[in-house]
């Protein structure tokens, strides 16, 4: 089980350029543009990797420690996430845990922001925080809705009770807090409608301005680690809401088709996010609630359905 959970993190953390390159990629497409390779996030990983750290005079040790708790979260979260197995390191209530060392990272970026004493890291951080407090809720209700269904908190089992289920034996609510959670998701990797990942040196960006401060080998664990994030909630989509196709078993045929039935998950939900972000503008900010409750209501219905229908 811990080979595999390492083997999975490694996986992750290797992919995880790849398909922030296969969204961009998608969205050059949609827009009638080349784009870049989906290589290219590898590309400029390995050219901040190669540059030097500048930090500002006013900045403390958590600006530098930072990138390292950050990429220490979504780390220690791919061990708990079943990506191609259900058999990945669980323990009751490890779905509570992966949530907050989401949060935890973010509170992090968030300090780290106003550690720099910029004026835009701390109008990123302001903000980030404010969407963080109405975007939280909505997780937490989607993914116990998940735990309802399966009865239990542990991921690994939620992935295999559901896996091993009939899809006309699952009630409606997975399918409200799938779209609940999906909101949630452009929300918290910073995606059109609610910021733009493209979006650099203007007022409007969020995420962004977190990190404008960082650069060199942090701002590439920063930028990693974000890649890593995103990614990760796109295989809690995959196989946590819809985690038909994942191994239930360790057997090599069952692992080959576990990897190739998650990765076209996360591809068709990547294609999703390029849909959307090249079909739509970026929301202004003080529109953001409207969405958000939106989703925190689908994400209350899909509880109230669980217990009603």
């Amino acid at each position: 089980m811990m080979l595999l959970a390492m083997i999975q993190t490694l996986l992750l953390l290797a992919l995880a350029p790849l398909f922030t390159g296969l969204i961009r990629k998608f969205k050059a497409f949609f827009q009638g543009r080349q784009g870049p390779s989906v290589l290219q996030p590898y590309r400029d990983l390995t050219k901040l990797f190669h540059k030097d750290s500048v930090i500002s005079k006013d900045a403390s040790w958590l600006f530098t420690a930072t990138p390292y708790i950050c990429m220490t979260a979504v780390i220690t979260a791919a061990l708990m996430i079943p990506f191609f197995t259900t058999s990945s390191i669980n323990f009751i209530g490890d779905i509570i845990v992966v949530v907050y060392l989401f949060g935890m990272m973010r509170f992090f970026m968030a300090l780290a922001g106003l550690d720099a004493g910029s004026a835009f890291g701390g109008m990123g951080s302001s903000r980030e925080m404010t969407i963080s407090a109405m975007v939280e809720p909505t997780i937490l209700l989607s993914i116990f809705t998940m735990a309802l269904i399966s009865g239990t908190t542990r991921l690994g089992e939620i992935s295999f009770n559901l896996a091993t289920t009939g899809l006309d034996l699952v009630p409606p609510a997975l399918f409200l807090a799938l779209a609940a959670f999906f909101i949630s998701t452009l929300a918290e990797n910073a995606r059109v409608p609610v910021d733009n990942p493209a979006t650099h040196l203007e007022l409007t960006m969020i995420h962004e301005a977190m990190i404008l401060e960082h650069s060199g080998k942090q701002l590439a664990l920063m930028e990693w680690s974000s890649m890593t994030k995103l990614l990760l909630y796109l295989v809690i989509m995959a196989n946590t809401f819809l985690p038909w196709g994942i191994a239930t078993e360790v057997t090599p045929m069952a692992l080959i088709i576990g990897i190739f039935a998650v990765i076209l998950k996360i591809t068709l939900f990547s294609l999703a996010i390029a849909i959307i972000e090249s079909s739509m503008a970026k929301m202004r900010l003080f529109r953001l609630p409207n969405l958000l409750t939106v989703s925190f209501s689908l994400s209350l219905l899909a509880v109230m359905s669980f217990y009603i229908l």
